[in-house]
């Protein structure tokens, strides 16, 4: 979190939330987070405030029970899929609008 904070110039005049989503691989700091940073833990399943979620679903399809040969063919694989997902916006809307959040016009 250090290094993190270093990066984004975080301290006491410039101040960053991170949100977490409670995943069991966030714990907490020992010796508290450096200055600047607070950190905001969602709720332990709150897939509506964090719609990405559902989304990873749809790039996972095409990585389930593969075994690429190094980074670089995974990259290209899910790659792809991003583009092709970039020219799906009604999919896109299908897997993210939830009830309450306004439809965005652009």
């Amino acid at each position: 979190m250090a290094a993190f904070a270093r990066s984004v110039e975080a301290g006491p005049a410039h101040h960053v939330l991170v949100v977490e989503d409670n995943g069991g691989f966030h714990v907490p700091a020992s010796q508290g987070h450096p200055p600047g940073i607070e950190i905001v833990r969602l709720p332990p399943y709150a897939p509506e405030l964090q719609p990405v979620e559902r989304v990873w679903q749809l790039t996972d399809a095409t990585i389930a029970n593969t075994c690429p040969e190094n980074l670089d063919a995974l990259e290209t694989v899910v790659g792809q899929q991003c583009a092709w997902l970039e020219t799906q916006p009604d999919l896109i809307t299908q897997h993210t609008l939830v009830h309450w959040w306004p439809l965005c016009q652009n």
